[in-house]
């Protein structure tokens, strides 16, 4: 006759081994970029300069967002760039740069401004033109009336700059 302990141990055996089989034959993939991209039939992406067409100018603001854009599609993709006639494009123009008063103070005068970005995107996807889009991307920041926009304009400009970039990113990428 067999005892208890000695059933337990038979059957715990195999429960065991069949737990470490399945916990090493199963692999969980994240995508944190939440790109969803089909390395098969998308191989490259061509990224055209953005113009700055926008009423008001800031110099470096066209060349941080090309910048931006380029490494985000680099960095975060195994997407080889090229020149033109990618499997992905992008162009578009920032199409808007404005600040506005947001708020006043009792004294009348504003106390919070509103800076805000725009830039229209046009995408084509090559090997799925139901994803075509072309839309405007947009972010603001806002800032004390105290302060002078040439004191705050690089930092509030790089962050609107990765806003857009990152929703540009995920709405031809992340297929949501």
């Amino acid at each position: 006759m067999v005892s208890n302990k000695g059933i337990k141990g038979v059957l715990l055996l195999p429960l065991i081994i069949v737990v470490v089989m399945l916990a090493y034959g199963c692999t969980v993939s994240y995508k944190f970029t939440g790109a969803s991209i089909d390395y098969t039939k998308v191989k490259t992406v061509s990224i055209a300069q953005f113009q700055n067409r926008a009423a008001y100018q800031w110099a470096p603001m066209a060349t941080m967002f090309n910048e931006a854009l380029s490494d985000m599609f680099v960095q975060q993709t195994k997407l080889q760039q090229v020149q033109r006639g990618g499997d992905l494009q992008l162009e578009g123009e920032i199409t808007a740069y404005d600040q506005l008063n947001k708020s006043i103070s009792s004294d009348g005068f504003s106390s919070m401004v509103q800076l805000k970005m725009t830039v229209n995107v046009r995408f084509t996807n090559n090997t799925n033109h139901d994803e075509d889009f072309e839309r405007p991307f947009s972010a603001t920041r806002d800032f004390d009336a105290t302060q002078s926009l040439d004191s705050v304009q690089e930092e509030l400009v790089k962050q609107m700059v990765d806003e857009i970039v990152e929703s540009i990113f995920n709405a031809a990428l992340a297929n949501w």
